[in-house]
């Protein structure tokens, strides 16, 4: 009987341990911090690294760990029946130029899909939510803003039923991206589209990650539920 191949580990061509790489991209996707800033930090933890070199370990090792943490939730959450998505777009800039960047947030505030796009129009929209439902599923209801792109889309996608549109309906959403808003501002914005993209995706699963609802919870609760993240964090890709 043939042995099963164990998965190599992404990990063998580094000198550093996986414990200071998760730590290093923790650092630097979910706080708004600088390249230089998680330098200092892990030096003072006696980790002498350069600030490169956390670049280079969240270019390599961030879309891994959010893969991780993304697939471990649709797996929780596929045929959940009250599932409701919020959608919304938001301006950012990409060197010097207007751009999209299309979110779907769920009732529980977990940003589920990040998509950046040239324009705001139907094609856009369309592209955008066929990604989030091939990969999620779909959900019970979509509430959306004013937007035409999100009825033509859904129209041609069937799913008009389910869109909601109400003038304060959709504030999960519209509030939920303070935390990429203050992470932008601590990497002084973003000169390429790719790497927008290939941001947003990652912090975005991140966040969902850590987000322990604090102000909803009481402080008992909040470590528990802390230290379960943290736990799992450590395990990402073992």
């Amino acid at each position: 009987m043939p042995r099963r191949r164990v998965p190599a580990s992404p990990f063998r061509y580094f000198n550093s341990s996986p414990e200071v790489i998760r730590l290093a991209v923790m650092l630097y996707v979910k706080y708004p911090l600088s390249l230089r800033n998680v330098e200092d930090l892990l030096a003072e933890r006696g980790i002498d690294i350069s600030y490169e070199t956390v670049r280079h370990w969240w270019n390599r090792f961030g879309p891994l760990f959010a893969a991780d943490i993304r697939r471990q939730r649709v797996s929780r959450m596929r045929g959940f029946r009250h599932w409701r998505w919020h959608l919304d777009e938001m301006y950012v800039k990409v060197n010097g130029e207007m751009r999209y960047l299309w979110r779907a947030v769920d009732h529980e505030g977990e940003v589920l899909e990040s998509f950046v796009t040239r324009e705001r129009d139907k094609g856009a929209a369309l592209r955008f939510m066929k990604k989030a439902l091939k990969r999620h599923g779909s959900p019970e209801a979509i509430t959306t803003d004013g937007l035409r792109s999100y009825k033509a889309a859904m129209t041609e996608l069937g799913n008009t039923e389910k869109q909601e549109v109400g003038r304060w309906a959709n504030n999960r959403v519209e509030n939920s991206h303070l935390s990429f808003r203050r992470r932008e501002r601590a990497m002084l914005r973003f000169r390429r589209m790719a790497s927008l993209q290939k941001f947003a995706s990652v912090h975005a699963n991140v966040h969902n990650h850590f987000n322990s609802e604090r102000h909803f919870v009481d402080r008992t609760t909040y470590k528990l539920r802390r230290s379960a993240s943290l736990a799992e964090w450590q395990s990402l890709i073992a």
